[in-house]
């Protein structure tokens, strides 16, 4: 039978937080995408955000690691192909994976220290020749780093909205250079990281997943507004921010699944920011997931397939699966990408550790995109590790999970 090898980060148990009113407050999963759109909040929301804020969890280092339920979920799905060999990427797991002898390792760890978090364990499987599932460590050490991301895709053609980075307050000064109250055409042929940036900006720290760091003051509409929130992210996280101009349409997410040419599309995942309450700013972020977005009353927030003519749909999944292989991602990615204002697509981030939440009640977009295409979430599962299988050449045993009704997806 096969052994495989399961790496992951499992959160530490934490005590429930309150919510406002008083009633148990469980964390949402925090792995949907950011947004930078512009809207004024109403007082009654900006109060209760304020009231939720002073009570939330004030970490969000274990953000993106997995709970027991998704790990659970996960191990079971491997389960039908082999032998499922737990491996927790702590500071034992070299020494646990050289002495289980996996044939394969179904790799979701996110890590904990540093800007090559997420490289650790594929590294550490190409040290002792252990095939993994997913992108290799550049690949993962790349879309980490927004910044650098950015710069590839840009390099590439791949539409990516005009953004600086600030390593220090002293890089504001230059920056100041840049910025503009009114917009102005600016020649494609400048790249994005000289364009002018027009307000309003989004800020958020470079090399954070899972929304970390992502909250509706992230949102600045004048110099001052930025250079306060910039020197907050930059005293918070110890690391550069990214600064980016604003894109004004549509947001959606794109799950991947597949190698080069046959990479294709699930169905696009869109943000229906009017579920929101009145006077909430139209993003999916702190408020919407600690306020509004609650299990056992779910916001209306996504749709999927995402309700867009075929054109559009055409011109997103050709710039995703563009960004995909220019970036060098393997067997699966989510990618987040937004309108500008003349309604093409660019890409916003790259996240080739998708979230993978089972219970389709959180609202994780990758799963939730798998339904839609006719994949039951061990389907999924198993399709990401039979890719990875067979571009390695690795043979896989075991039982397939039970044949279900399928979508078609767009392939490049």
């Amino acid at each position: 039978m096969t052994r495989i090898g399961f790496a992951y980060n499992q959160k530490p148990e934490q005590e429930e937080a309150p919510r406002v009113g008083g009633e148990p407050e469980s964390a949402r999963p925090d792995e949907e995408p950011p947004s930078s759109v512009v809207a004024t909040p109403s007082p009654s929301a900006t109060s209760a955000v304020a009231a939720i804020a002073a009570s939330a969890p004030s970490s969000d280092e274990y953000a993106e690691w997995d709970s027991a339920e998704t790990i659970d979920a996960v191990a079971n799905a491997l389960g039908a192909l082999g032998e499922v060999i737990r491996l927790e990427a702590n500071t034992d797991f070299p020494a646990r994976l050289h002495e289980s002898k996996p044939d394969i390792v179904f790799n979701i760890a996110e890590g904990l220290l540093g800007v090559n978090r997420e490289a650790h364990v594929p590294a550490i499987c190409e040290f002792f020749g252990v095939p993994y599932s997913g992108s290799d460590p550049f690949t993962l050490s790349l879309c980490l780093d927004k910044a650098r991301t950015k710069e590839i895709l840009a390099y590439h053609g791949v539409p990516t909205a005009a953004f600086a980075l600030v390593r220090s307050m002293a890089d504001f000064v230059a920056l100041r250079s840049r910025i503009r109250a009114v917009h102005h055409v600016t020649s494609p042929h400048v790249v994005p990281s000289e364009r002018p940036l027009h307000l309003p900006l989004f800020v958020k720290p470079v090399h954070e997943g899972s929304s970390k760091g992502i909250t509706e003051k992230n949102l600045c509409r004048t110099a001052s507004e930025l250079e306060h929130q910039v020197g907050v992210l930059l005293e918070t996280y110890r690391q550069p921010v990214i600064v980016e101009e604003f894109l004004p349409g549509n947001e959606f997410t794109c799950a991947v699944l597949g190698n080069g040419n046959d990479a294709a599309v699930l169905p696009i995942v869109g943000m229906n920011f009017d579920a929101l309450p009145a006077g909430a700013l139209p993003i999916y972020g702190f408020e919407a997931k600690w306020l509004w977005d609650r299990p056992e009353n779910p916001l209306n927030i996504f749709s999927c397939p995402a309700r867009i003519d075929e054109g559009k749909r055409q011109a997103i999944e050709s710039v995703v699966l563009r960004a995909y292989n220019v970036l060098g991602c393997r067997d699966w990615s989510r990618l987040d990408v937004r309108l500008d204002a003349a309604g093409a697509p660019n890409v916003v981030e790259v996240n080739p550790l998708p979230g993978i939440l089972p219970n389709p009640e959180d609202n994780s977009c990758f799963p939730k995109a798998a339904r839609a295409a006719g994949l039951s979430y061990d389907e999924l599962i198993q399709s990401c590790l039979r890719l990875a299988a067979d571009r390695q050449g690795v043979a896989l045993q075991g039982r397939r999970a039970p044949a279900r009704k399928r979508r078609a997806v767009a392939s490049a």
